[in-house]
C-alpha cells in the first residue's frame, strides 16, 4: 500500500491486558473470546494456554502485530496468528524456536530465540499482512531488509478462505502477549503503519511519505538521474556516509516537531509544527557540473513536494521553506550538497492512540 493515512489506524488495541475487556475502547474494536485458559501476568502479558481472541472484519485486507514470548513452547503447528479475508488464509504455526507461514504453501523462519533464552533478550514482534489478493507476508522484529539489503520477512500466497477472521491465541504451551494491534484498513509493512501512533505520525507520514513521493516522481531528472535506491531517509547523513554511496542521491530527514497549541480542551486535537529537509548529493568531473545537476534535482524535489504535500488548509498546510546552495570551498572538492527546508503545519486527532 502506502504510509497509512490519517484515517487510517490500528482499529483493535490490547496491551497486554484481557483482550474482551480493554482499558479503553475508544476507536477499539473488542475482540471475542473462546476459551478461557488466559490470565494477566506479573510483568502484564496477556499469558495464554488455552483460548482463541478473534474479531470479525468487514473488509479484506488486514494487518495484525504483536509482542510475545513463550513460556512454555506450544506443541508443533500449534496456530498462534490467522487472517482470513473470506476468500484466502493464512496462519502463523508453532514450531520450536521456530515459526511457519502458512498458506497455499508453507515457508519456516530461522531461529528466534521466542522463549528469550539468550544472553539480553527482548520479545518477539510479529506483523503479520494478507492482502485481496490473497499475498500475505510475516515480518519479524519489524525488519524489511537485512543489512545486506536481502528481504527479512516470509511470504506465501494464502490458502482457500473459510470465513472472515482474525485471530489470535493457543491452544497448547504458555504463549505470552504483551501486546495485540489489527488494522482492517490494508496491508501495512512496519514503514508504513508504525505501533506507536506518534511515531506514525512524524517518522511515516512527515517523512518517509515524502521519500516514496519522491520514489513515485515522473519528473525529468528525479526520474532519469536518480535511482530509488538512492531516495531514503537520512538516518546517517554524515560525509563518510554520504561518500561511500552512489551519487546522485537524495536523504529526507524530519529536523524538528514543535507543538506550539492544542486545538482542542483536553488535547484531543493538537497543532504540530515540523521541519522536513531534503539534502541532493551529487558528483561532477567539476564542481561546476556537480552543482547544476543538484540543483536541477533539488527543483524536482521542490515542485513534487511544493505541489502534492500541505494541501489542506485546515489540517495540513505548507507554511515555508528555505533553500541552501552548497558552495565549492576545498580544491579537491567535486561532491555538491544542496539542502531545502520545508515547514509545515499539521493539525492531528489524538484519539486513535
Amino acid at each position: 500500500m502506502a504510509v497509512a493515512t490519517t484515517s487510517q489506524y490500528w482499529t483493535s488495541r490490547m496491551l497486554g491486558e484481557n483482550p474482551t475487556s480493554p482499558t479503553s475502547t475508544e476507536n477499539n474494536q473488542v475482540f471475542s473470546a473462546t476459551g478461557s485458559g488466559a490470565s494477566v501476568t506479573a510483568d502484564d502479558y496477556w499469558a495464554v494456554t488455552d483460548a482463541q481472541y478473534h474479531i470479525t472484519p468487514t473488509t479484506t485486507a488486514y494487518t495484525i502485530f504483536t509482542v510475545m514470548k513463550y513460556a512454555t513452547t506450544p506443541s508443533n503447528n500449534e496456530v498462534l496468528l490467522t487472517l482470513d479475508n473470506g476468500n484466502y488464509r493464512v496462519e502463523v504455526q508453532a514450531f520450536g524456536q521456530k515459526l511457519k507461514l502458512v498458506g497455499a504453501t508453507t515457508v519456516t523462519s530461522d531461529d528466534l530465540d521466542i522463549v528469550m533464552a539468550e544472553e539480553n533478550p527482548v520479545p518477539l514482534t510479529l506483523r503479520l499482512t494478507l492482502d485481496a489478493s490473497g499475498n500475505a507476508k510475516l515480518y519479524m522484529r519489524e525488519i524489511i531488509e537485512d543489512d545486506d539489503g536481502a528481504t527479512h520477512y516470509l511470504s506465501v500466497t494464502g490458502s482457500s478462505g473459510e470465513g472472515k477472521e482474525i485471530n489470535f491465541g493457543t491452544s497448547s504451551g504458555n504463549v505470552e502477549f504483551g501486546s495485540v494491534y489489527v488494522s482492517t484498513f490494508g496491508v501495512f509493512n512496519p514503514d508504513e503503519l508504525a505501533p506507536s501512533d506518534f511515531a506514525t505520525n512524524t517518522l511515516l507520514r512527515m517523512a518517509m511519505s515524502v521519500v516514496q513521493l519522491l520514489k513515485d516522481s515522473k519528473r525529468t531528472y528525479l526520474k532519469t538521474h536518480v535511482d530509488n535506491s538512492s531516495i531514503r531517509y537520512g538516518f546517517d547523513v554524515s560525509r563518510n556516509m554520504i561518500m561511500r554511496l552512489p551519487a546522485p542521491l537524495i536523504n529526507v530527514m524530519l529536523r524538528s516537531l514543535t507543538s506550539p497549541t492544542f486545538a482542542a480542551l483536553g488535547g484531543g486535537r493538537i497543532d504540530q509544527e515540523y521541519q522536513v529537509v531534503v539534502y541532493v548529493t551529487t558528483r561532477g568531473t567539476n564542481y561546476e557540473n556537480a552543482y547544476r545537476t543538484g540543483l536541477n534535482i533539488i527543483g524536482d524535489c521542490f515542485d513534487e513536494i511544493y505541489r502534492n504535500t500541505g494541501l489542506n488548509g485546515t489540517t495540513d498546510s505548507l507554511m515555508e521553506y528555505t533553500l541552501d546552495l552548497d558552495h565549492k570551498l576545498d580544491d579537491d572538492d567535486t561532491v555538491c550538497t544542496h539542502m531545502i527546508t520545508f515547514t509545515y503545519l499539521r493539525r492531528i486527532t489524538m484519539r486513535t492512540r
